[in-house]
Parts: structure tokens; sequence; C-alpha cells
């Protein structure tokens, strides 16, 4: 065992999979001499070399149409984009290219790309520096979308994303970047599409998102105290969803909350909780409630992005309230 920070994850999972693939290369600005922006690529310059690691021009365009055009000559290709808020300059390339071609060509290209990209708020950037994206990415057909909470998810994750044929937008949050926790040895590898329960409960249960996930985590402790026994599930990966680990918690607890730091408009909340009315309508006990940034762009001010971003102290409240 070894404890990594999640930054730290984030260059150990790459190198993993480098070390797998000679093929495989990295994209990106600052990537390489200066280790990352978010220092999450330090180390990879100097084991694999400028070939395999390439710094690229600020242009988010040229740095996915590279990607795209590598990964269709059978070149997998991790590309970062620096800022997830970014994505809306590239978003043609990611939605209309990426996302289809495997489906245009009648399968005969695939475009091994993950696009990974820093998200979330918490850390004082502003409003277009600081968004929680990943409902952009989901709503479209044809990308998988990732987003985790701990290091060894980073790891793991990563490796499936890499070895999957279809393009991934990996969300790395900002704020988890300091985090630390202990890795097994070894390779680590994961599986895209299964959520992971990361504490049982039996009243209620409560899916999060990467930097909601420990917030969720802190909440259930709370609300133990309370007498009330929480499930938290750590939904992990939005395409592919994990419906049945979320349903059958729901079956059992009878109670749903989505703890989001998306704005609530079109969140990734809204679409699990249609599913869970659709198919598990008849084994709640009372609506499902989503605890949610609202749609709003975020401060920069630390007390209103604190207050705008799902706290603690609000998830206890809210489900305090709702569960009676």
């Amino acid at each position: 065992m070894a404890e990594l920070s999640y930054r730290d994850a984030v260059a150990y999972g790459i190198a993993q999979e480098m070390r797998r693939d000679p093929r495989l290369v990295m994209l990106g600005e600052d990537i390489a001499a200066a280790g990352g922006v978010f220092k999450t690529t330090v180390g990879l310059l100097e084991e694999f070399g400028p070939d395999r690691v390439r710094d690229t021009p600020i242009s988010e365009q040229a740095i996915l149409g590279a990607a795209m055009g590598a990964a269709m000559t059978g070149v997998p290709v991790i590309a970062e984009i620096m800022f997830s808020d970014f994505l809306a300059v590239c978003f043609d390339i990611l939605a209309n290219e990426m996302a289809k071609t495997r489906y245009m060509t009648g399968g005969q290209v695939n475009i091994p790309v993950v696009v990974r990209t820093a998200n979330g708020g918490g850390s004082r950037f502003g409003a277009q520096h600081s968004q929680s994206v990943e409902n952009w990415a989901m709503m479209i057909p044809g990308l998988k979308v990732v987003a985790p909470s701990s290091p060894a998810d980073v790891i793991g994750l990563m490796a499936a994303s890499v070895r999957d044929p279809d393009p991934v937008v990996f969300f790395e949050h900002k704020s988890l970047m300091a985090g630390k926790a202990e890795i097994p040895n070894g390779e680590i590898v994961d599986e895209l599409g299964k959520a992971k329960i990361l504490r049982a409960g039996t009243d209620c249960t409560i899916a999060a998102l990467a930097y909601m996930v420990p917030r969720a985590l802190q909440a259930a402790e709370q609300l133990a105290d309370q007498g009330i026994s929480a499930e938290v599930i750590d939904v992990r990966s939005l395409v592919p969803l994990d419906t049945r680990a979320i349903l059958s918690s729901v079956t059992k607890t009878s109670r749903f909350y989505t703890v989001e730091e998306n704005p609530r408009l079109c969140g990734w909340g809204a679409e699990i909780a249609s599913i869970v009315a659709d198919e598990a309508f008849w084994d709640l006990d009372g609506p499902v409630v989503r605890v949610t940034t609202p749609h709003v762009p975020l401060p920069a001010a630390e007390s209103l992005e604190d207050m705008a971003i799902p706290s603690v102290d609000r998830i206890v409240e809210t489900v305090t309230k709702t569960i009676g």
C-alpha cells in the first residue's frame, strides 16, 4: 500500500497506461516541462519523452482536433483541456465529431481518446473557471463520462477510460487535488459504469459525485447522530450509469437524495431522479429530493461560493426536514 494525493494519482494512472501501451500519447497545454497547471502530469515528460508527452498551443480546438486525427489512425490519446469550462471552445469537435464517428462509420472507425479536464468549484477561480459541467458531456450520445472522487478511483477509472474504444470525458475535480488516500500495490484497473456504495444505510439513499462525495459522507455521519441511517453512493460514472446499484439501494431505503455541484437546471441528478421515479416509484416513501448549486454563475467571493455549492450542513438540513 502507498499513500498518494489525488493529483499524484492522475500522473500515476497515466504512467501505468503509458507503460502498458507504447502507442499512447498525451497532448495539452503545459503538461510536459511544467508538469501541468494543477501538477497532475509531473514526471511524465522525464519518463516518456517529448514524442509522447507534448505541449500544445493555447487552442482547445487544436488539441482535440489533433487527438481525434491521431485516434482515427490507431494512436490512442489522452488530451487535456485545462479547465472544463473551456470545453465550450471545442464542443463541436467533442460533441459533433468525436462522439458520432463510430456511429457514422458503422463501427469502422473508433476514437480512443480520453479528454481529461479540471472541473468544479471551491477554489475561488470565478464564474468562467469554476463550473461543474459533467452534465454538458452526459447529454451527448457517444461520449462516456466519469468523475472520480478518490485517488484509487482516479487510477482505476483512468485505466478503464484509456482502454475503452470510445471517447471518454474524464473530470478531475480541482478541489480534491490535495486529498490523500492509500492505494493498493500493482496494476489498478476499474470498470466504467460501476457505482460504489461507500456507506451502508437503511433510511435513505444519497447519491453524490466527485467533490460532493466526501461531503455526503460527512453528512451521513452527522445524520447518524440524529438516528438517521443514510446510504451513500458514489456514482463515479454518469455514462454508462449504474442504474442497478442506485435502484437497488432506493428499493431498500425508500428515500432518495442527490447531491449535485452542477447548476440545478438539467443537472445530472435530474436524469437519475427521473429514472428512480419511473423504475422505483412504488418503493418510495416520499419524493426524490435534489440538493444542488442554484442556477447562477458561480461567485468568486469565498462566502458566496461556499453558500452556492452544496455544503454538509445543507445536506443534513435537507434530509432531516424531508425525511419526516
